[in-house]
């Protein structure tokens, strides 16, 4: 579901948006209510209100474009890879991020020295809504980014 060009997260994912924006505002000393912040979460959103927000979410699953058998490609420790997703696992504890199974077509090197090398065909990263890890290697990169 999209409001404009931006694709909405899923209803638990708004819900623990409001959440976070209550707590960082009373940190700062500014109490609102519950109500309040699902109506500030809609408006980021740019729906006239919580209701409407909800309506266009709908009684989903979370936003998960990455199904079971699914034909992927991307970047793996800076090796591209295509393959096909073995597992796919939202996390409800981290809204917003999907444990992924790989298996790529053709086994990829992870080491960058000449003298060996180590091969990896099946790669398991917990990964966010955009397709990359949080994990970055030592240039900055994320472990894994799926290309859309």
């Amino acid at each position: 579901m999209t409001q404009g060009s931006r694709t909405l997260p899923s209803l638990d994912t708004l819900k623990a948006q409001a959440k976070r924006l209550r707590a960082r505002l009373a940190a700062g000393g500014e109490q609102i209510g519950h109500s309040k912040s699902l109506e500030l979460i809609a408006a980021q959103y740019g729906y006239r209100d919580w209701n409407t927000l909800y309506a266009a979410a709908g009684n989903r699953p979370p936003f998960n474009p990455w199904m079971l058998g699914a034909r992927v490609r991307g970047q793996y420790l800076g090796q591209a890879f295509e393959g096909e997703i073995l597992s796919a696992q939202a996390l409800t504890a981290q809204p917003g991020r999907y444990r992924l199974t790989f298996k790529f077509d053709e086994p990829v090197d992870v080491v960058t020295f000449e003298s060996f090398s180590a091969f990896r065909q099946r790669v398991t990263a917990t990964i966010d809504e955009s397709g990359r890890t949080i994990e970055k290697t030592s240039n900055g990169r994320p472990h894994l980014e799926l290309e859309w």
